[in-house]
């Protein structure tokens, strides 16, 4: 299933994606697409609906995060070889571990806005991974049974605040509008290897990362069992887990007030942000 949630900011309403690209409102059989209700079971209930016999979402309407009451964005950082190469550091021998605001959630198609003072404003297109069910200490072999579903997330950065103003790197991560999720959470059974998946993204037209997640260095299952060493993973937790070569970083070129941003990932549809000035709302809601 493609789900995903839809209206205003902060009155989302759930719905799914029927077979003819229609969106249809879930309303009346799911309250949201929140953390408590995103167990293989729920799934279970939902694949038994008819898409055609739930009301029409008319076109056009805004898509917001395709989760509700995100807890936790737990980030891993360089995870691709090819993005280590880029940026001349080593592949790391345990996954590079950050944090993002849940404050920097907003819906696929943004806007993202500059920071104020804002030097260098950077892309990265990534695989997000929805925990459904608690994990803690499990095994890498099980791992993947606790994942909800996966979407498309941007792990939007400032990297002068990231890396030239000491600390962690949770600052240069954190700003309104710097994770835009979705358009929607696929489930597993949509994604039978969540390493065959291409990632993609470009700013205004011009291709920057074409890689693929069969390129990470610490695969999805791994990184849920590895996070689960260390902390239980709660229903509703998202995991972005790294980014291909092609950053602005990689580049030494970053965002600007007007610049176009576009990405996606096989199966899990695509993102469109605009870049906006400096201290604008995110309008992407939660």
């Amino acid at each position: 299933m493609k789900l995903l949630r839809w209206g205003p900011p902060d009155a989302e309403k759930p719905g799914l994606i029927a077979a003819d690209g229609s969106i249809r409102d879930l309303s009346a059989e799911i309250a949201d697409l929140a953390p408590a209700r995103m167990t293989p079971a729920d799934w279970d209930r939902l694949h038994g609906l008819d898409p055609a016999a739930l009301p029409a979402v008319p076109a056009g309407e805004r898509l917001g995060p395709p989760v509700a009451g995100v807890g936790n964005i737990v980030c891993i950082g360089l995870n691709y070889h090819d993005h280590a190469r880029e940026t001349g550091i080593p592949a790391p021998p345990e996954p590079i571990v950050f944090n993002k605001h849940t404050g920097a959630l907003t819906g696929p198609a943004g806007p993202v806005p500059l920071p104020r003072g804002s030097l260098k404003m950077d892309w990265e297109a990534e695989l997000a991974v929805v925990i459904g069910t608690r994990a803690y200490a499990v095994r890498e072999q099980d791992a993947l049974a606790h994942v909800a579903g996966y979407c498309v997330a941007n792990d939007v950065s400032e990297r002068v605040y990231q890396m030239e103003r000491g600390g962690q790197w949770v600052k240069g991560k954190s700003c309104p509008g710097f994770c835009p999720l979705g358009p929607w959470l696929v489930t597993p059974d949509e994604v039978p290897d969540p390493q065959a998946l291409r990632v993609w993204l470009e700013v205004n037209g011009r291709r920057m990362q074409d890689g693929t997640t069969a390129d990470m260095i610490f695969p999805v299952a791994f990184l849920v069992s590895y996070l689960s060493r260390f902390m239980a993973l709660q229903p509703g937790d998202v995991i972005l887990t790294g980014t291909p070569a092609g950053t602005g970083l990689g580049h030494d070129t970053f965002l600007r007030e007007g610049d176009r941003i576009r990405l996606g990932i096989d199966g899990l549809g695509e993102q469109d942000q605009p870049v906006t000035a400096n201290g604008a709302g995110n309008g992407g809601g939660h």
